[in-house]
């Protein structure tokens, strides 16, 4: 005795094909199937045309806090003071001529000096240390280290210049107890406060490049050292190439965080050194001349320039980092 074979029920769709053929009997689990796997855009849209509302308020306090300031700013670098003879708010290029010119210049260079200076040597003692952590099998290190990093990176202003006064001033402690005024040594200058500098930015190096380091991948090594390549060779032609955004983007960083850096240098050494953010204070406070208040707004209108171009250069070499490191 034969069996019959059981007909299959065609889809739903053959109904409308051509042919003629006749669709075989719908069954309420698959139209279950069936309406489960339409799509549904009208919700899909609805989510992403609200999804901007969660960063409505950081664009409102951006546009607040950064926005209408540096507008200010600019209109103020470019506009007579108010006490001019003709009333002021009359337009001019004076302002911005004035802040790149005599003591104004030589602030701007000195402050792009000391940025550049404490950034470089904060990146080459802060990348060992760094390295150290990521590769550490001691969690309490990597725990003691990075808080530290993170409450040191973030320490700065009048503590950290009484700090230093009060242990390698001219009578601080250690400077007493080592005799360091007898080598030469003198904190109220640009090399002593070079050295204050170092004591936030290496921690601040630290909490940047530590993921990085983490980011190379153990088989990028284990490639290396079975081709013959030496721990040297490795960090030469591997490593390095794959930190170099990275580096690059943490020393851009770092003299960012120096050169807008006011209160501590206020603090420990006033004029003593050429800054341009010591500049700008005289210039508001009328400590030097009177009425040069849109001259201070140049001078910050200076600053924002160069904090723009660090800013052009940091932002594509994080993408090319993450690229790498993802």
């Amino acid at each position: 005795m034969t069996t019959a074979p059981t007909p299959v029920p065609a889809p739903a769709s053959a109904a409308h094909s051509g042919g003629g053929a006749t669709a075989g009997p719908v069954t309420p689990a698959t139209a279950t199937a069936t309406t489960a796997k339409a799509p549904r855009p009208g919700r899909r849209r609805t989510g992403g045309s609200r999804a901007w509302l969660a960063a409505l308020p950081l664009l409102l306090f951006f546009v607040i806090g950064f926005g209408l300031p540096a507008v200010a700013i600019a209109i103020g670098a470019f506009t007579t003071s108010t006490d001019a003879p003709d009333g002021g708010g009359t337009f001019t290029t004076d302002n911005l001529t004035g802040s790149l010119q005599g003591a104004y210049w030589t602030a701007l260079w000195g402050s792009v000096k000391l940025s550049l200076l404490t950034a470089l040597i904060a990146t080459v003692v802060g990348l060992p240390l760094a390295q150290a952590v990521a590769t550490s099998r001691f969690r309490v290190f990597r725990e003691a280290v990075m808080s530290a990093s993170g409450v040191l990176a973030n320490f700065g202003g009048v503590p950290l210049a009484f700090m230093f006064v009060a242990t390698l001033g001219n009578s601080g402690e250690v400077t007493k107890k080592l005799g360091l005024t007898r080598h030469g040594w003198n904190l109220y200058t640009f090399s002593g406060l070079s050295v204050v500098y170092l004591y936030f930015l290496v921690p601040l190096l630290v909490i940047t490049i530590t993921p990085a380091l983490e980011g190379l991948k153990a088989q990028w090594r284990e490639a290396a050292a079975n081709n013959g390549a030496t721990a040297l060779q490795y960090w030469r032609h591997v490593a390095l190439p794959v930190l170099v955004p990275s580096l690059l983007g943490g020393f851009v960083l770092l003299f960012g965080a120096s050169f807008a850096a006011y209160a501590t240098a206020e603090a420990m050494v006033g004029s003593s050194v050429p800054l341009i953010s010591m500049q700008i204070g005289d210039a508001l406070s009328g400590n030097v001349l009177v009425g040069q208040g849109n001259l201070a707004l140049a001078l910050g209108l200076d600053m924002i320039v160069v904090a723009c171009l660090v800013m052009a250069v940091y932002l594509p070499l994080q993408r090319r980092s993450a690229k790498w490191l993802a």
